[in-house]
C-alpha cells in the first residue's frame, strides 16, 4: 500500500485508503476538540464563558430564523409606505 494514488491499486484498496484517511481525520479532529474542551473546563471563568456561548448561540439562532423564516415585505408595499410617509400632513 505504499504506491501512489491511482498507480495499479484497485477500487477496493482505494476505498480502504479513503475510509482510513477519513477515520484518521476524525480522530485528529476529535482529539483537538477534547483538548480544547479540557482547557476550557480548567478555566476559572467557565460559568461566564458558558453563559456567553449560550448568548451567542441564541443570537445566531435568532439571525438564522430571521433570515430564513420571515418573508420580506413586497417591494411595492415598501414604496407605498415611503410615499405615504413623504406626503404632507395636511393631505395636499
Amino acid at each position: 500500500m505504499t504506491q501512489g494514488a491511482g498507480h495499479g491499486e484497485g477500487l477496493d484498496e482505494q476505498a480502504v485508503l479513503l475510509v482510513a484517511g477519513m477515520a484518521d481525520l476524525a480522530v485528529n479532529t476529535l482529539g483537538s476538540a477534547l483538548t480544547t474542551v479540557r482547557g476550557l473546563l480548567r478555566r476559572s471563568d467557565a460559568t461566564e464563558l458558558a453563559a456567553q456561548a449560550e448568548h451567542d448561540l441564541v443570537a445566531r439562532g435568532r439571525l438564522a430564523l430571521d433570515r430564513y423564516a420571515s418573508v420580506p415585505p413586497a417591494h411595492l408595499e415598501i414604496l407605498a409606505r415611503h410615499t405615504l410617509a413623504r406626503r404632507p400632513v395636511d393631505g395636499a
